[in-house]
């Protein structure tokens, strides 16, 4: 049993939030509940919970300002949010579960069941430093939380030269590190990725464009080679997309 507490600003909402949880989590047991970073961080610290659903945006601040006061912290945590904005392009970036309002009760017993299968706090407060260090910019992401068979890493997005696709494994290519096998697939990474100066030269290869050295013109396929000498090779369909990105440069 996880002893449980929910910080929201709106009464209706908290209450909503319980009533899920009482109906769909029978292993949560709600023990308290607050409205206010400020009060959140005061029932925090007098009862110790397993659990906090913290809520995003509140009038006297947010809640990874509540985190900061309560560092360092031994509660597991799941953000709830109102807004597809900025903040949940960094929980994707950091590999943090999230849940949207109005809350579903499928995704809250998902994101439960996610909280109790998670690895030990210190995994939660490298994917929050990595989150932390992603809202201090928030026009440029720059930290990218990848996670390999028996390790989590934290890894500068700006240090990835291409990423290559095996079915629903992703192997990340750096400029001066080993190699990094994750198990997500490419598509994943490239809807985050491509906002930030990557380009998807193929089914197979996404490509960080710093790294773009030439273009190879060839009857036997066009390959794009990038600065540590790999080539990549250009899908037909993708070629006339990425001659106009070239002529941006």
């Amino acid at each position: 049993m996880l002893r449980a507490i929910v910080v929201d600003d709106i009464e209706a909402i908290r209450k909503d939030h319980i009533a899920l949880l009482k109906n769909h989590c029978p292993n949560i047991a709600v023990i308290g509940q607050a409205d206010s970073v400020e009060s959140g961080v005061s029932i925090i610290k007098q009862l110790a919970p397993d659990l906090v659903f913290l809520d995003v945006e509140m009038p006297d601040g947010n809640g990874f300002d509540l985190l900061q006061k309560l560092k360092p912290f031994d509660f597991k945590v799941i953000f709830i949010t109102g807004y597809e904005d900025f903040a949940i392009r960094a929980f994707r970036f950091s590999a943090i579960d999230y849940l949207l309002k109005p809350v579903k009760a499928t995704d809250l017993v998902e994101a439960v069941q996610k909280a109790e299968q998670s690895l030990n706090n210190e995994v939660l407060e490298l994917k929050l430093s990595n989150l932390f260090a992603n809202l201090e910019r928030p026009k440029n992401l720059q930290k990218l939380v990848l996670k390999t068979a028996d390790k989590i890493y934290s890894v500068n997005i700006q240090d990835i030269v291409h990423c290559e696709s095996d079915k629903n494994y992703t192997t990340f290519h750096f400029i001066n590190a080993p190699q990094l096998i994750v198990s997500t697939n490419l598509k994943e990474y490239d809807m985050m990725l491509s906002p930030h100066n990557f380009f998807r030269t193929h089914k197979s290869h996404l490509i960080n464009m710093a790294y773009f050295d030439h273009f190879i013109k060839s009857e036997g396929g066009n390959k794009i080679i990038m600065k540590n000498k790999t080539a990549i090779p250009l899908s037909v369909r993708k070629k006339d997309e990425f001659l106009i990105l070239l002529d941006h440069l």
